[in-house]
This record gives C-alpha cells, structure tokens and sequence, in this order.
C-alpha cells in the first residue's frame, strides 16, 4: 500500500492545523497588541484566570466602566426605538477617532438629558390623561344625572311617597329594585354616586365585582369613551368606558371605592348642578390645550436630542463594544514573576502565524515600548480547536454538519461530501422536474436578491431560507435532473427524449386484462419510458426500479464512510484502527450488501428474471445448495460461500485482536517501571500506577464488543433505512398524481368555468403547500437523518469544539 503515501494531502477536506502561542506582553504594549488581534481576528485566546471571579480581575473596573456605558447606549436605542425614529444608515458618522473620556462624559449628560425630559413627559401626559378623563366623565356622567325636566315633579312627589317605604324594606327588598322604580334619587334621601373611569376590557368583571360586594344594592351605567387614552408607560392607547355607580350608606361607598382601587379605576368628583358642570367643563377644556401645547414642545424637543444622538449612536456602540472586548481578553492574560509583563496563549490556524508576528510588531512600534513582545510557540496535550474555512456557498452545508456534532481536529470533514451527496438524496425522494423548476426560482430570487436581504432584518422562517439559499439551489437543480430520469413534470410523463419503445397488448393499458406492455422499438435514451405512466405495471416497475437505486445508494454512501475513517486513521497514525475496524467492515458491508448490488446491476444489464429475495435468503440458509435458475453468472455458487464466510470471520476480526493487543503494549510500555531507582523517592511510583491505572481491560473489551454489534447490526438497519428513498419518492409521486388527476383533470372534466377555476386554484394550493412545501421538508429531514446516521456515524465523532477567534468583526451591536 505504499502507492497511498504518494496520494495529495487531505489539508483541503480536514481543519487547519493550529498551534498553540504564548504571548509575553509589555503593560504599555497590551493594550495595542490585543486590540490589533482583534482587528486581525485570527487568534483564539486561553483563559488563563479561569478561577478567578470577574470582580477579582485586574481590569474589572474598564470592563465595568464600558459596561455602563453599552447600557446607557441601549437605553438611547430603546428610546429612539420608542420614539418612533428612523435613521437611515448614511446619517451615522464614519469618524475614525473618538475620545473615550469625552465620550464617557456626553453620554452621562444625555442620558441624563433624557431621563429628566422623561419625567417631565410622564408627568405632563398623566396629567393630560386626568383631564382628558374628568373632560369625558363629566360629558357622560352628566347623562346619567341630568333629569327630564318635564317629569321632575312627578318623580320627585313620587319619591317623598316611597322613601319610607324603600327604608323600611330595605333589608328585603334590593336597592336595584327600587332603583328601577323610580328615576331619579337626591343625596338627601341617603342615595350617593361614584363617577370615574376603567378600562374597558375589566368593565364586566368590574360590574360583577360590584354586585356581589354590594349583595345587589347598587345601578351601575358605563358607556364608551369617545378617545383612547395614551399609556405613557407602554406608549399604547388604551381603550377605556365612563362609569356612574349609586348606592346608598357609608359603608357601600367605602367598598366601593376599593373596589375602584383594586381594578385600577380612577374616580372623578361630578357635581349635580348642570350649571356647576358647564363651568368645570370649561376650565377643563382651556387646561387640556394648554397642557397639550406644552406636551408637544416637550416631545418636539426630546425626538431632537434623539435624532442628534441617532446620528451617532452606531458608531457609539461599536467603539465601546470593542473596548469592552479588548478588557476582556485582557482579563484572560496573566501576570508574569516580575508583574510587568502579561502572559497570554491562544490558538492559531499555521498559516496566520506572519500576519500575527506582523500585528505584534506594529503593537510594539506605536506604543513606543522599548520592549518587544515576545512569540513563541508551544506544545500542548489539549485538542487544538477546528477550524474550516468557509464561503457564501460551503457555510450552509458546513452549519448542517456542525448541527451533529463539530469535527475533531483533523479528522475528515463531511461538509466536503454533503455539497454533492445532500441535494442527490434529495432530489431522489423529490424527483419532478416540474416541482424542482419552483424551487429553482425561488432560490434565484434568494440568490439575486443577495446583498438586500442581508441588510434587513429577516424573521425566523425567510432567515432560514436565505441561510440555505445555495442549498436549496443544489437541491432544486438536482431534483430537475431526477425529475428527468423519473420523467415526471407535475406528475405527468413527456416524450422529451424521443418516442417510447412500449406498446400496449390491449386498448387501454390500465385494463385488468392487459398483462402489461411489449416492446416494440429502441429503448428509450434517458430516463424512464413514458408509456409506463398509467399501465398495469406501472407500480411494480417503479416500485423494483427505486427500491433498488435506494440500495444501490444507500451502500455506496456508507462504503465511502468507511473510506473516510480508513483516513483518519492513516492521518492519527493508528494502524490498529486500520487493521482491526476498516479492513473487517469493509469485507463484512461488501460480502453482504456489496454482493447484493452488484447482484442488482447484473440482473438489469443482463435481463435475468432471477429472485435476488431468494438468493440472498438462501446465502445464509442454505449456502450450499444449487441457485438454479436464479444463477446469474457462473461461480456465483462459490462465491457466496466465500462472501459468507468473510462476513463471519470479519465479526470476531472486529471484536477480539484490539483489546488483547492494546493490554499487550500497555503492558510492555510499563513494564519495569514500576520500581524505583535506588536512592530515589517513593513518590516516583505515583505516575506510573496513575498511568496503568487509566487502562482498564474490562472497559475497553465492552465497548470495542458494543462497537462490533452496532456496526453489524447497523449494517443492517443502515440499508434497510435508505428504503427511505424510495418510500419518499413514491409517496411524492402518488401524491402529485392525486392532485393531478382527482383535481386538475376532474374540474376540467366539467363544462363550467367557475368550477375549473376552482379547480386550478385548489390544485395550485395544494402544490404549493403540500408538495413544494411540505414535501420539501419532509424530504429535507430525511436526508439529514440519512447523513447524520448511516454515513457519519461510520468515521465522524463530532465530539471537538470549533475555533472562536477575538474578532472585531464578529461582535455585534449587542453587548454581550
């Protein structure tokens, strides 16, 4: 196998390789130095004071100053969110230099500014509010309390009559009662009122609060409120209802006004006297246009100073984010002996390593420092981070893989693989070239409308869509490709590629006499023979034909799996892992599904009306016995003892040499350690028996025995789950025609354009919903699944962590 070593490196389809710095910096030179790292965004810092508190760090009070800051700055994005304002982004300011002090200073004074013109607003609108109410309450109120002059008298000689009888039956005989009687009652019978105002959503369980407190004895009256009444703490309109309550007794007013209390009412005094009333109204009118004056001054005055600090504020928040960052990072360096110097280490992808010796040399220069900052790199036993790089195109695919699990350090990247393999897998469930053209337009219109849409601000469902946007091209342009072979366009077949080479034996080729079709001319060029849509083997040949690309696929997927892990090993340097786990799965995997699929593609170039259920039954079985008429070719007989016997003998291959061989070289590695040098110290025997302690025999010999049995066992389930691929596919398929036929061909069956207008609609809805959108997903998923779990999980770990550099350019304007 030398002829691999001359085989181009893997770098391309693996992380980069990283190494591990340590930075000895000047105190005049950190500052810079860091904040030129986060510029270059190419070096992953170590927290070197992980434990210590954030309080106990040296520069907590920077970090705590700029955090005082960023909240202040929230607070003018809030207001000018709150406001209203709309600031395009050409009217913030690009300036390069910005004084922190000076900076620190204007934002305390606005910010002070601001929560000063704040209490004034909130002060001036609840008083606004109070007026505009007690305006609203006495215009309704007055309704309630203003008599029919032209049966005053009559209702008041009929009160005089009643009033003793009302009080001495008032124990047994409610208020409301009386009240529906008579029309009109006066204070000096003992009958008050309370007039104010209450949301208009808590009315009903208001009146119902009222009556149960007042066991009945109460009239309450509420009408709507003309205006809506502005919430100066939510910035809402509130709805709200005038309300008038009589009652009668101390008591009852005392619970009542409570009860006002409770469900937030505001109650306003309203005189009886209409004349009295006019009177307040108007002192009440010329008080509400002063305030409303006054009220718009003072938010013409405050949308102002908003839009000055708008102008700004960008810029604002970038700067301090950054320096809070820069402390940050500064808070993960250490102290050296002679606490002039910070000590710091990070990550790096190898090929940074000039741009960062570059940085820390210019640090050094426009600090003026008279010592240089000294680089130098180190070994280390942790994992280094994984690092790929990626573009517009390979991002998504890399997001889907990392979605599992992110890569170890240098081990294969699937990414590379699943750009090709996810939109195949795909398509094949999907496959009509019809439903692929609609999903290519709108990855188009994704695509075009590229630098736009990344400027908006997107809501979850069209985010994800612009995220998968080269996704979902693939996915379409490979669905249009299997929508070809499949000959389906909306489910209906066309002769694109030349005219059929079938015939029907009868009329109709769908008639329960029929025995299918004859073939009467060259096969058709590419794809499948449209003359198979509607005839009586219609399914049992696409059923056959899918079923067994889904194996065909499914068993190269999962040999290229284990391909990828023959490469991991070779690239950790492990040959036990290709001794005893590659060579092993691939014969078992081959011996069993490889002879399969190769049974497959002999039995379609050869024609053979051979049972491949039958053969591979009787493969374990029956190995011995003569195939007959289900040969294929000659010395299959021998061969499948052969296979068989290979994918016994991988079983015990994958389970029994490792564990005995990794005991035998710990043993021999220690062996003879375990004393101690004359002279020396007991304590030398520590290491060793922590060393040999850390293998354990037992453990070991399970896992690599659970190891052995998902493999054989997935094995199996593996290329039984890529049946997937044919369910889906048929599914898609049976679905469209139902739409096509039992609604497109059935409206228009009909002489009326109302009913084939519904038709199409019906037809163009459940396209659109049920076959573009939620087959997409439903094909989407599985195709995850089939990656994550058939083909992955045969190399990929997934168990490492991914390189997070100090960048600038990845904070956002959040301060987190």
């Amino acid at each position: 196998m030398g002829y691999l070593d001359d085989l181009p490196s893997m770098d391309l389809m693996r992380s980069e390789k990283m190494m591990l710095a340590q930075l000895i910096i000047p105190m005049e030179s950190a500052y810079r130095a860091v904040f030129y790292l986060g510029q270059l965004g190419l070096i992953q810092f170590r927290d070197l004071n992980g434990k210590k508190s954030p309080f106990q760090r040296t520069f907590a009070n920077q970090v705590k100053r700029f955090a005082e800051m960023s909240r202040k700055l929230r607070f003018f994005q809030e207001q000018i969110h709150k406001a209203g304002l709309v600031l395009t982004p050409t009217q913030a300011s690009q300036s390069s230099h910005i004084d922190l002090k000076e900076l620190e200073v204007r934002v305390a004074e606005h910010e002070l500014e601001l929560v000063e013109m704040n209490v004034m607003d909130e002060k001036l609108q609840h008083s606004y509010n109070e007026l505009l109410e007690f305006k609203m309450v006495l215009l309704k109120a007055g309704d309630f309390l203003l008599p029919n002059e032209s049966n005053s008298a009559a209702r008041d000689t009929e009160l005089d009559d009643n009033i003793h009888t009302s009080i001495d039956q008032s124990d047994t005989v409610s208020l409301l009662e009386q009240l529906e009687m008579q029309s009109e009652t006066s204070n000096q019978y003992g009958v008050k009122f309370i007039s104010g105002m209450i949301c208009k959503s808590k009315v009903l369980s208001f009146e119902r609060m009222l009556f149960r407190t007042t066991r009945g004895n109460m009239l309450f009256n509420h009408t709507p409120a003309e205006e809506q009444i502005l919430d100066p703490v939510s910035n809402h309109m509130v709805e709200k209802a005038v309300f008038v309550v009589f009652f009668s007794g101390e008591q009852a007013g005392k619970k009542i006004t409570k009860i006002c209390d409770a469900f937030g009412a505001n109650c306003y005094p309203v005189p009886e006297d209409p004349i009295k009333r006019r009177q307040i109204t108007k002192e009440v009118l010329s008080r509400l246009s002063d305030l409303k004056t006054t009220l718009e001054a003072g938010l013409s005055h405050r949308d102002t100073a908003l839009t000055s600090i708008g102008f700004q504020l960008t810029k604002w928040m970038n700067v301090v984010i950054r320096e809070k960052a820069v402390y940050n990072i500064l808070n993960m360096l250490n102290f050296d002996v002679t606490k002039k110097c910070l000590v710091g280490e990070g990550w790096f992808p190898v090929s940074a390593k000039a741009k960062i010796q570059e940085a820390l040399q210019r640090a050094t220069i426009d600090s003026n420092s008279q010592v240089g900052i000294i680089f130098h790199v180190m070994d280390s036993l942790e994992s280094p981070p994984t690092f790929f790089r990626t573009s517009h195109f390979t991002r998504a695919y890399q997001e889907i893989v990392d979605a599992y699990g992110v890569a170890k350090y240098q081990e294969a990247n699937p990414a590379v693989y699943t750009i090709v393999t996810f939109p195949f897998l795909f398509a094949v469930m999907f496959g009509d070239w019809g439903h692929g053209i609609c999903l290519l337009l709108g990855a188009i219109f994704l695509i075009t409308r590229e630098k736009k849409l990344r400027s908006q601000k997107l809501g979850s469902f069209m985010e994800l869509l612009y995220g998968g946007r080269y996704v979902l091209l693939l996915m379409s342009l490979f669905s249009i490709y299997c929508g070809l072979v499949y000959n389906e366009f909306f489910s209906v077949p066309f002769h694109i590629f030349g005219h059929s080479a079938y015939k029907c034996r009868d009329s109709t080729c769908s008639d329960a006499r029929s025995v299918g079709l004859m073939k009467v001319g060259a096969t058709y060029p590419f794809g499948v023979d449209p003359r198979w849509r509607g005839s009586r083997s219609e399914l049992p040949f696409l059923n056959s034909l899918k079923m067994k690309m889904s194996i065909l696929f499914g068993v190269a997927q999962m040999n290229l799996g284990i391909i990828l892990s023959y490469f991991n090993a070779r690239c950790t340097g492990n040959s036990l892992d290709i001794k005893y786990q590659f060579v092993p799965q691939i014969l078992f995997l081959n011996s069993l599904f490889g002879y399969l699929s190769i049974l497959i593609i002999v039995k379609w170039c050869t024609g053979s009306q051979a049972d491949l259920y039958h053969v591979m039954i009787y493969m374990f079985l029956s190995p011995f016995q003569d195939l007959g008429e289900n040969r294929l070719f000659s010395g299959q007989d021998t061969l499948q003892v052969i296979l068989l016997f290979l994918a016994v003998v991988a079983v015990p291959w994958m389970l029994l040499p490792k564990p005995f061989i990794l005991k035998r070289l710990r043993t021999e590695r220690f062996q003879g350690r375990t004393y101690a040098i004359v002279g020396t110290s007991d304590e030398a025997e520590f290491p060793v028996q922590q060393h040999t302690e850390d293998f354990n025999f037992s453990e070991v010999f399970v896992h690599q025995m659970i190891h052995t049995i998902e493999f054989v066992l997935g094995s199996v389930s593996n290329t039984a789950s890529y049946l997937r691929l044919w369910a889906l596919s048929l599914a898609h398929s049976e679905l469209s025609t139902v739409f096509y036929e039992r609604v497109l061909l059935f409206s228009w069956g009909y002489d009326s354009f109302v009913i084939r207008l519904l038709g199409i609609a019906v037809f163009s809805f459940s396209t659109a919903f049920v076959l573009l959108m939620m087959e997409t997903l439903s094909a989407f998923l599985h195709a995850l699944r089939l990656h994550w779990v058939e083909f992955q999980n045969k190399f990929y770990s997934g168990d490492g962590y991914k390189f997070m550099p100090f960048s600038f350019h990845a904070l956002t304007n959040t301060d987190e």
